[in-house]
């Protein structure tokens, strides 16, 4: 028997719900946004300077922590539906949406557009694969739901940062 990613299994082996390559494809475009928010977020965490520093740069380790353990809860879902998540650097590097941060210092209202923009790139990824999702697994599409709450609850608390009335 093979499953959805063209891997032998053994015919013996008992198996549950499985991914079909359209979940296993969503998911993974998820999973590489995530990882790559994780990354970004920890680059900006270093290297962010100037008025509200330290508020800027605890609020980039909730959001750090955030994308690490979404990232981690998408991977292991995936495995539980017998799809294999590749979180290798090249792959992240080739294939997510998150716009780059370039790599130096940039003051606190920069670091605040560039990582809400980054986070709501995520959003978009997330509610792009949403629907197809849940048509195919409502449990997965709970978890992706969670995942847009936490991210625009975020998001917003970063560009408040930067607003002014």
């Amino acid at each position: 028997m093979t499953t959805a990613t063209g891997q032998r299994r053994n015919s013996a082996e008992v198996t549950g719900f499985q991914a079909s390559p359209e979940l296993e494809a969503n998911l993974q475009r998820v999973l590489v946004d995530l990882i790559e928010l994780h990354l970004q977020g920890k680059q900006a965490h270093w290297n962010v300077v100037g008025t509200n520093f330290r508020d800027l740069h605890l609020q980039l380790d909730e959001l750090v922590d955030f994308a690490r353990e979404s990232s981690d809860t998408i991977a292991e879902r995936m495995r539980a539906l017998d799809a294999v998540p590749d979180g290798r650097s090249d792959t992240v590097a080739a294939s997510t949406s998150v716009p780059q941060i370039p790599g130096y210092e940039h003051n606190t209202t920069e670091v605040v557009e560039m990582i809400t923009t980054a986070v709501y790139a995520v959003v978009d990824t997330l509610r792009a694969v949403h629907d197809a999702v849940d048509a195919e697994d409502p449990t997965t599409a709970d978890q992706v739901h969670q995942m847009i709450d936490g991210l625009e609850k975020l998001a917003w608390l970063l560009k408040s940062e930067n607003r002014k009335v």
